[in-house]
């Protein structure tokens, strides 16, 4: 008896073959239903940020790794904090894997805070991965270099302020500005409003905006003239354990924490950014067509030519499948209600 034999309990080469069979089966069942087929990949911000660039990265290539190799296009539904394009996905969009969307990654957090307009529950979407876990990211808070703060602890300080801008509830930019404003006690006056990073770099041009909290590998994908120009100032790291070692001066949200009650919550709100770049498909996705993106989406961070395109735009590649965000997305569900209800206290679900 071969080791083939013995592992499948001394089951014979037909039969071995025949277990085989459904496999490939279901394999050819998905090539059949994507060839021919156009697949549309959701963006929840508007052209220009860090999520819509990595949707039109990833569109660009995940198509050769699924079945049939269909065509991919992406569509921006910006709105919402990302909201829009979360209950679009998860209540309207078709259950049969032609669309797939990126998420930012806090609007999962607004269902888990208690968000009346997050019709969702983020823990039955279909998760495909992330493109990053932000092993080698930070979420910056920054201003322009010509404005008179030259650090966090600068804005602690009476008659100082800066005007920062900020999408809708659940999204990140907003989080943080609140959470610098209120935890972290400084003067900051929040600007909301903006439906992305690129149009309020356009308000921060006219001066209209002081700042903004931004990822750094986003500000630099997104504005790299402006950071290899040393045209913006980041005062504060969050989404990190230690400082970045590109930023060694700027200290984290964690360090200037009040106490730690105050660092719990920020530990909370910087959950979301371990699956920073998250990408998914509706729930109940036939299950041979949801492996099968599965795999499309891991194979695609594992290729040599999407790397290269990636580097060419600064996108921080750190993936994980889609099984570890599902982990993330339960750890962040299953959280202390008080630490919830602070966390609610200081940033309002629905503000």
């Amino acid at each position: 008896m071969n080791r083939r034999e013995v592992l499948l309990g001394g089951v014979g080469t037909a039969a071995a073959l025949g277990l085989a069979a459904p496999a490939a089966f279901a394999q050819d069942a998905v090539e059949t239903f994507y060839k021919g087929r156009t697949v549309t990949l959701y963006v929840p911000t508007s052209p220009g940020g860090i999520n819509d660039i990595s949707a039109r990265l990833a569109a660009r290539h995940i198509g050769r790794f699924i079945p049939g190799v269909p065509n991919v296009v992406v569509q921006n539904i910006p709105g919402g904090g990302g909201l829009v394009a979360a209950n679009k996905l998860y209540n309207t969009a078709e259950r049969d894997g032609t669309v797939l969307s990126i998420i930012q990654r806090g609007t999962m957090q607004l269902a888990i805070q208690g968000n009346a307009n997050a019709k969702f529950d983020p823990q039955k979407f279909t998760w495909l991965g992330s493109l990053s876990s932000y092993a080698d990211d930070g979420y910056l808070l920054l201003v322009n270099s010509d404005h008179p703060v030259k650090s966090a602890a600068d804005l602690r300080k009476a008659g100082t302020l800066v005007k920062l801008g900020a999408d809708q509830p659940g999204s990140t930019n907003l989080t943080f500005a609140i959470i610098a404003k209120t935890v972290l006690g400084l003067n900051i006056d929040v600007v909301r409003g903006y439906p992305g990073a690129a149009p309020m770099f356009v308000a921060m041009e006219r001066r209209e905006l002081d700042g903004q909290v931004i990822g750094y590998n986003s500000v630099r994908a997104g504005q790299p003239f402006l950071w290899e120009n040393k045209k913006v100032r980041p005062l504060v790291q969050f989404g990190r354990l230690t400082r970045l070692k590109d930023l060694p001066d700027v200290p984290t949200g964690r360090e200037l924490a009040p106490d730690d009650r105050m660092r719990s919550l920020i530990e909370f709100a910087e959950l979301p950014f371990f699956m920073a770049l998250p990408f998914l498909a509706p729930p109940d996705v036939p299950a041979d067509r949801a492996a099968a993106l599965q795999k499309a989406f891991m194979d695609m961070t594992r290729d040599a030519e999407f790397q290269a395109d990636a580097a060419k735009v600064n996108i921080e590649l750190s993936p994980i499948d889609g099984n570890a965000v599902k982990q993330l997305v339960t750890r962040s569900a299953s959280t202390p209600k008080d630490v919830i209800a602070l966390y609610n206290e200081m940033v309002p679900v629905g503000i």
